[in-house]
């Protein structure tokens, strides 16, 4: 409110010292006549009121002036009826946020409320047989996966709160993925506490649908980068050129939810969260040029939140998962790649705590990655329009390494491979389509066919 009233000052002054040069630049009544004893009170006014020059040098004075009034005019307006600026970000700028550019809204005003959001309705058709020949049950979904809205607030240039709720399957579920207050401590540095996202790979925290290719997200960010995962701490967000990091300090995983398939049950999301264990996770980029980036992230933290073994003794599980990541958007293509190793101290006593199959145990060590690449045939012609064919080759193994006296679930070792085509008719809409195809050791895998129908605003 001060700053409002401070720039009313200042626009008034200008408001009155042009009219100052209008009247002077003017010229005065004739003799015999008498000026108008009412104060023009708006820019129209002054245009009414101010009489015809006598010359064109000063008819283009008077224009100029007339000119400038009527834009000072505009901008008291705006700040009378509370109308805020906004400003762009660059994909830049965001991805050293670590937002999604709807998720970007608040970042973009100067202060007051932002509302912003996505969803995405998702059809999968599976093959009728597996690998090996055997028919399965009719299995052809269609889902409303999610509706988003995110909410934020700009306090002041120092303080701002973003958050993202979302509604899954329809309203089946509804749940909060992240609510975090942002304090600038200056233009380079800033700290963040709540529910956040954790910096780790490429979709974790740009899982808008518009951002990421594909209809599903790779396997690799849902099994060992268990996306969409959030947590609760406080950590510091950093710039320094090219570079940019996230470091935050958040509760642990728990391991009771872990599974022969990965990690994703471990995960607390903030819903009053056990946290006798905490846990570090943080990422460091490097963006050489526009458009290219790659960089590291890594999680490590206590995951046993107290559990105990059948004599009661607390375990000392640990989970630490690292990773690389490289995205590339240059005329037209769109490169990315990805490689993720997590690892569990004490398995086996984790095992035995929860009593596991010996055939179906939590792995020590588990590997995954893909590589993925397209290009928007319309790059050179289009500035709107976009077609992309992509193609995802990916590799999964939860079961890399298990402990001593337990065997390897080959199911859970297998390849996502997929062929796609991405259309935006405008950026804030797409429609994905791919086929994928699902082998395992098992020989139990089913190809897929997928649709998906996204939109961002």
């Amino acid at each position: 409110m001060k700053l409002r009233l401070s720039l009313n000052r200042v626009l008034l002054f200008f408001v009155i010292t042009t009219f100052a040069s209008v009247a002077k630049a003017a010229p005065g009544p004739e003799k015999g006549t008498t000026a108008s004893a009412e104060a023009p009170r708006s820019a129209g006014v002054v245009a009414d009121t101010v009489p015809a020059p006598s010359s064109g040098a000063e008819q283009d004075q008077v224009d100029e002036l007339r000119r400038r009034v009527e834009i000072l005019a505009t901008e008291v307006e705006k700040l009378r009826s509370g109308e805020v600026e906004s400003v762009e970000l660059t994909d830049e700028q965001r991805r050293a946020l670590g937002v999604a550019p709807s998720a970007s809204a608040t970042y973009r005003r100067k202060e007051g409320i932002s509302l912003a959001g996505y969803g995405e309705m998702l059809l999968e058709k599976l093959a009728d047989q597996n690998q090996a020949g055997a028919r399965g049950g009719a299995a052809t979904g269609l889902d409303f996966l999610r509706a988003v809205l995110y909410a934020g607030y700009r306090f002041n240039t120092k303080f701002l709160f973003n958050s993202e709720l979302e509604f899954e399957h329809g309203g089946e579920e509804v749940s909060v993925e992240f609510a975090y207050l942002d304090y600038l401590l200056n233009k380079n540095l800033t700290i963040r506490g709540g529910m956040m996202l954790l910096p780790l790979g490429l979709v974790n925290e740009f899982h808008e649908p518009t951002v990421f290719v594909g209809s599903r997200r790779p396997e690799t960010e849902q099994r060992i980068l268990p996306s969409t995962w959030h947590e609760n701490g406080v950590g510091l967000l950093g710039t320094a050129g090219a570079v940019n990091f996230r470091a935050y300090v958040v509760n642990g995983l728990k391991g009771e939810g872990f599974s022969a398939s990965g990690i994703r049950g471990g995960r607390q999301g903030g819903a009053e969260a056990a946290a006798n264990d905490v846990a570090f996770a943080g990422r460091l980029d490097v963006t050489p040029m526009p458009g290219v980036f790659g960089g590291v992230g890594l999680y490590h933290g206590g995951s046993g939140q107290g559990v105990t073994d059948q004599s009661g003794n607390t375990l000392g599980v640990s989970t630490t998962i690292f990773e690389l990541h490289e995205q590339s958007q240059i005329r037209g293509f769109d490169v990315r790649a990805l490689f993720a190793q997590a690892s569990v101290d004490d398995a086996a006593g984790l095992n035995r705590a929860l009593g596991n199959a010996r055939e179906q145990p939590i792995a020590e060590r588990m590997r995954g990655g893909y590589f993925q690449m397209g290009y928007n045939v319309l790059s050179q012609t289009s500035s709107s329009l976009s077609v992309m064919p992509f193609v995802r080759l990916e590799h999964v193994d939860t079961q890399n390494r298990v402990p001593v006296g337990f065997v390897r679930d080959l199911s859970k070792v297998g390849n996502f491979n997929a062929v796609g085509v991405e259309f935006k008719p405008i950026r804030n809409v797409v429609i994905k389509t791919d086929y994928q195809w699902i082998t395992n050791e098992t020989d139990t895998g089913r190809n897929q066919f997928n649709v998906n129908l996204g939109y961002a605003f």
